[in-house]
């Protein structure tokens, strides 16, 4: 029988609950410890999910001993503060995307990982999900050529009543809170670019209201669209000189695509376990029963590409934070 992995979560929002929904799925992971600044959150939060722990500060969460693993589910702007406080304590991390505001703090808390020897990871949770595992080894394998073009977006109509989204001091904004999505699939398809143009709508705060972006390599483009005024289909097209893949919405999900090469067209689905969160906890358990301090699958040097990507584009659009 496998170890069971005791984890925490910091930060009880919605995606928490989300995760912990699919982290019980999964029969070798235990939820040991959750930790909200409000007592009661924490309560009611550890109640529903039957949690033998609850805190309300974070510095008790890692003072526990017994947990292995903490998930960080925290707004954009305190996920470097939040990583490295687990990392100082030994606690392995799994901390929620966009990895931090900066690549100043990306590198920080990758090298706390390093210097407590502690597994560390972004949870960009679609790279793990096996529609995307079998169109990355499919592109790599050739099937539809070296790739010309992608076109992904991520958008929906936001009510605009959660502050994340438009709070520039909570890093707000369309870029790394969805934007994040198309761009890593240019990223993982076609690494970093050559060229990046962008443009974009800002919200009174400041804070990117929806964004569009062109990436330019030496024999490929991306156009990418992120946005909280407007729902996509959120379909993704990669096109390539043999053929092309059509990732069905919501292609973020892929949980069905299609390949077409010359008149040939076949359809591939794959099963979904709960809502797909699932994938990565088996990767973080993977790399802590093999004692990995950084995933193969997403590393920490992706996870240092990605960000400087978003660095990118914020330098052209304008968009600063705080920890800038």
């Amino acid at each position: 029988m496998e170890k069971k992995i005791k984890w925490g979560v910091l930060g009880l929002g919605g995606i928490a609950h989300k995760f912990v929904a699919d982290l019980q799925l999964e029969e070798n992971a235990i939820l040991h410890g959750v930790a909200s600044r409000s007592i009661e959150k924490a309560a009611n939060f550890a109640s529903k999910y039957n949690c033998p722990n609850y805190y309300n500060t974070y510095q008790e969460l890692v003072n526990n001993e017994e947990i292995d693993i903490i998930y960080i589910a925290t707004t954009h702007h305190l996920h470097a503060e939040n990583t490295i406080l687990c990392l100082n304590h030994k606690k392995a991390v799994l901390c929620e995307k966009p990895f931090a505001i900066n690549k100043k703090q990306v590198f920080d808390m990758i090298q706390a990982s390093k210097d407590n020897s502690t597994f560390l990871m972004e949870a960009l949770w679609t790279r793990f999900i096996p529609g995307m595992l079998k169109i990355k080894e499919m592109i790599d394998e050739g099937v539809i050529g070296e790739i010309k073009y992608i076109n992904a977006d991520f958008s929906f109509k936001s009510d605009l009543k959660n502050p994340r989204i438009y709070d520039i001091s909570l890093g707000g904004g369309s870029l790394l809170d969805i934007g994040i999505y198309p761009i890593f699939l240019t990223y993982l398809l076609l690494g970093k670019p050559e060229q990046i143009n962008a443009q974009a709508h800002y919200f009174e705060t400041g804070a990117d209201s929806q964004l569009s972006m062109l990436f330019n390599y030496n024999s490929a483009m991306a156009i990418l669209y992120s946005s909280f005024y407007s729902t996509s289909k959120r379909l993704a097209k990669i096109s390539g000189a043999k053929g092309e893949i059509i990732i069905d919405a919501p292609w973020n999900e892929t949980v069905s695509f299609s390949v077409t090469t010359d008149n040939d067209e076949k359809k591939y689905s794959f099963n979904k376990t709960g809502r797909g969160y699932t994938h990565q906890i088996k990767e973080c358990h993977k790399c802590l029963i093999d004692g990995k301090t950084e995933s193969s699958i997403w590393s920490h040097q992706n996870s240092i590409d990605l960000i400087s990507i978003q660095d990118d584009v914020r330098k052209i659009i304008g968009l600063k934070y705080n920890e800038d």
